[in-house]
């Protein structure tokens, strides 16, 4: 079983009902980075548990409905009174995503101490978090620990998933989190933010100093960088007709730790893990990402559609 922990996001994309008309049409989808991953997860067969701070208004029946229908376990998810976080998305001519946040006093952010207890993890062998959950206020702090303190018995997968109106570059500790964190996963647009002008490898290098064994870095179009311990690999991504790319990050994630679960070696330090593995791994990867891409919005696809 992999933990997921983190936000749940509606994800509302705009359009106008006809030309010329004032109004603004907003169709909200299930979204949020983390939620994305335990879905792609719970769909290609991975059992998977969602550690989400879930409201009672419309939107969170909607996460929860979208979520459970998937075969994402909820019973670590937290009955959250504050209301949902909406995002506004509004896409390029690439399909790419550019977002507003509403996401003031939301629930998604604000985990206690108490709300993360041990137990809540669960027997899962690895605990993916990152996006806003690492790094927004109040629960941020309680979220790190938790990751901290599951790292004695879990593989840590991180994902920083950046978000500029909504964090600064000194909220992303990604170097502190590496001492942790085994897993490291991010795009080359979250690579331009952080660390701007420098190269992949040499960004690579400095993580894996830092403690991260394996950082794999998305490039779009140009596929993936894997780099494990140092020893590193690129992997194409498959030609497809994109729709929208939002959600083929998480979809991505989903798809390279199912293939490390399913061959047994999350749940420690990746000690059996080699480049060759990771390169199968990633491209299984791309392939799932892929498919997301071909249809709207973040709907990963099921085992039985790759």
């Amino acid at each position: 079983m992999i933990a997921v922990l983190g936000e749940c996001v509606a994800d509302s994309f705009t359009g106008r009902p006809s030309a010329g008309s004032a109004e603004l049409v907003l169709r909200a989808l299930p979204g949020g980075g983390p939620a994305n991953t335990a879905v792609a997860l719970a769909r290609l067969g991975t059992p998977a548990r969602f550690l989400g701070r879930l409201s009672h208004d419309v939107f969170g029946a909607l996460f929860r409905e979208h979520l459970s229908s998937s075969g994402v376990d909820l019973t670590a998810c937290v009955e959250a009174g504050e209301p949902s976080t909406l995002a506004v998305a509004a896409l390029d001519e690439r399909g790419r995503a550019e977002y507003t946040f509403y996401a003031t006093g939301t629930a998604d952010w604000q985990w206690t101490p108490g709300e993360l207890g041990s137990a809540r993890l669960g027997p899962a062998s690895c605990l993916h978090t990152g996006s806003l959950a690492l790094v927004k206020e109040p629960g941020r702090e309680a979220v790190e620990e938790f990751a901290r303190a599951a790292s004695a018995r879990a593989t840590i997968s991180i994902d920083p998933n950046v978000r500029p109106s909504l964090a600064g570059k000194d909220d992303y500790q990604v170097e502190r989190w590496c001492a942790f964190a085994d897993i490291l996963k991010l795009s080359d647009d979250d690579l331009a933010f952080l660390l701007p002008g420098v190269p992949p490898e040499r960004a690579c290098d400095g993580w894996h100093a830092a403690g991260a064994r394996l950082v794999v870095v998305t490039l779009g179009a140009a596929g993936a960088l894997v780099s494990l311990d140092g020893e590193r690999a690129t992997v194409a991504a498959p030609e497809v007709a994109v729709e929208d790319t939002v959600g083929a990050g998480d979809a991505f994630t989903a798809g390279l730790l199912h293939s490390l679960e399913a061959k047994g070696l999350l749940g420690g330090r990746l000690d059996g893990l080699d480049l060759e593995t990771v390169v199968a791994a990633a491209e299984f990867a791309a392939r799932v990402s892929a498919l997301t891409c071909s249809v709207a919005g973040a709907n990963p696809p099921w085992a039985d559609q790759l």
